[in-house]
């Protein structure tokens, strides 16, 4: 099921249908500041474990992302001391991942790793679904096939055809990127970029 979203101006009801299907544990596939990624809702346990499967990760090895709307909700999810704020606030929204603790609030499948990946991405569409759904987002790249032609990751309806019967809903924002985030690790006394991707750090 393809659904066409853009950066403003969206039918009410066409987001309301997305996060009707985020609330009811549902998978989506949607656009960010880098490459398409599937996504549900963040508190929802089973529904991560279902893109954990499709996936083939192992929560108790891999880190787990989360995407939030905006900082003050980031505070939430994860500890966040002076200068990972000061940091995250001078980069976001924008193509990072931090690496961040995370807190209780968070479902048991995050609490295997203690940590938590935060996405910020500056992408008005994804961004807009959480602020509507006012709960973060459970983010990952779509499953990649090295031996396949890169287009599939990116052009939608290539998308629609491979993972829609994966997923509730593939969103179609655009054509999408062939770069991942760069992670950034601050669970240390200074941050560490574990992954260059698209980002480059500005440091305060």
């Amino acid at each position: 099921m393809l659904l066409k979203l853009y950066d403003k101006n969206n039918n009410p009801q066409d987001l309301q249908r997305v996060t009707d299907i985020l609330n009811d544990g549902g998978l989506i596939i949607y656009p960010t500041d880098t490459m398409y990624a599937i996504g549900c809702h963040g508190l929802k346990e089973r529904a991560i474990e279902r893109i954990c499967r499709i996936k083939e990760i192992d929560p108790r090895k891999n880190n787990l992302s989360i995407i939030c709307y905006d900082l003050s909700s980031i505070s939430e999810y994860a500890k966040v001391g002076n200068n990972e704020f000061k940091l995250m606030k001078h980069n976001l929204p924008g193509p990072f991942t931090f690496i961040l603790n995370g807190t209780n609030r968070l479902p048991k499948i995050f609490r295997n790793r203690k940590e938590v990946g935060i996405r910020m991405p500056d992408n008005n569409i994804i961004r807009e679904i959480a602020r509507l759904l006012d709960a973060p987002i459970m983010t990952t790249t779509l499953p990649y096939d090295e031996n396949e032609d890169l287009e599939y990751m990116t052009d939608p309806e290539l998308i629609d055809e491979k993972f829609g019967d994966m997923v509730d809903l593939v969103i179609d924002g655009g054509i999408g990127g062939i770069e991942p985030s760069t992670v950034v690790k601050c669970t240390e006394d200074e941050p560490e970029i574990v992954r260059q991707g698209k980002g480059w750090l500005e440091e305060i």
